[in-house]
């Protein structure tokens, strides 16, 4: 049976986090709100799940992770009447045929679907589901909050709707191990490459001395090479999984990116702009190297500390922690539980 996280040691943890975030710089968007709501939900937030069409699993890990945690929250209600929001679950290989079916039998053998056109509904889907030309399934996809793994296909996310779920490290655990300021910085840069995303742009960092460019196979020692970079590069599409890892030991995230992305984690929670950099592959090593090096000391301390602080709310746990990262996504949905309820007209 799920518990409730005990009141009084969270108040000390909200109140001690409070206190660290209320120094500057912050990572948070607003940290008075942040704590104050997040305290609400717990209390008051309401989930109502329904039964799926029959037993399925998340080939995903963190997508696995998300749902089973879900299934034993205390958020959950069998009470469909006190929800806030509905979680409709259903198979990451659903065809759209499928998937429209599902929803015209909400439509038809409940209310809840109706009153809001599927605006209270959000759903699990670790690519995102993209536009249809179904009613039911655009209806889905335009009114119902998806959520979907870190990073999204382009075209399967829309922002300030939508959440991501954090990437899961799986060597996350070494963190804690790990000894502050065990070296000196002897690079600017640290990439932790698969060997092909932008293979051009890799191979320009590789003949530079500044910069530390690891291919994945043959990486000994990450937290070593993390500890010894200012900052932690990260192709957007590649592996994004260690960022949390790198963020938790002080490395400042540099996403590299040719367009404007808005699916980070976290995105009503965390000050992205002040404690991340995005950079284009546009000029190559010599422009990446120019934005780098104009980031003052003073900056650079600031967006270090708020990224060491940042990575706190993005670690998974298999029993789910207070302001960890199920916690945070779970809250995300709470900021968008206030939706229209569209009133049934009454036949004259």
């Amino acid at each position: 049976m799920a518990t409730t996280t005990p009141v009084f040691p969270l108040l000390l943890l909200l109140l001690l986090l409070l206190s660290a975030a209320a120094a500057s710089p912050s990572p948070y968007l607003s940290p008075t709100t942040l704590f104050q709501n997040y305290q609400n939900m717990l209390t008051n937030f309401k989930i109502f799940i329904y039964a799926p069409a029959k037993p399925f699993t998340f080939q995903n890990p963190v997508a696995s992770l998300f749902y089973n945690s879900l299934l034993k929250s205390p958020f959950n209600t069998q009470d469909p009447n006190e929800a806030h929001l509905f979680f409709v679950p259903f198979s990451p290989d659903t065809s759209t045929r499928s998937l429209a079916r599902l929803v015209r039998n909400f439509r038809v053998k409940h209310p809840y679907w109706n009153r809001t056109l599927g605006a209270d509904h959000f759903f699990l889907s670790p690519a995102g589901i993209d536009y249809s030309a179904d009613r039911n399934v655009l209806e889905l996809k335009k009114n119902s909050v998806q959520i979907s793994v870190f990073p999204v296909i382009s075209g399967n996310f829309i922002p300030h709707k939508d959440i991501t779920l954090p990437p899961l490290n799986p060597s996350a655990s070494v963190i804690s191990a790990a000894p502050e300021n065990a070296s000196t910085m002897s690079f600017l840069g640290y990439l932790k490459w698969d060997g092909e995303t932008e293979s051009n742009f890799a191979e320009e960092l590789k003949k530079d001395a500044d910069f530390l460019v690891d291919i994945e196979r043959d990486s000994l020692d990450q937290v070593g090479n993390i500890q010894t970079s200012k900052f932690c590069l990260l192709f957007y599409g590649g592996d994004v999984a260690w960022m949390m890892e790198a963020m938790a030991l002080g490395c400042v995230p540099v996403v590299i990116v040719d367009r404007p992305i808005q699916d980070l984690p976290l995105m009503d929670v965390l000050r992205w702009s002040d404690l991340s950099l995005l950079v284009s592959t546009r000029g190559g090593a010599k422009r990446l190297k120019e934005v780098l090096n104009s980031v003052s000391e003073e900056e650079y301390g600031g967006m270090k500390r708020m990224a060491s602080a940042a990575s706190k709310h993005l670690v998974w746990n298999e029993e789910p922690q207070p302001l960890d990262a199920f916690h945070m996504v779970i809250y995300q949905l709470w900021l968008r539980r206030h939706t229209i309820r569209y009133a049934r007209r009454e036949s004259v």
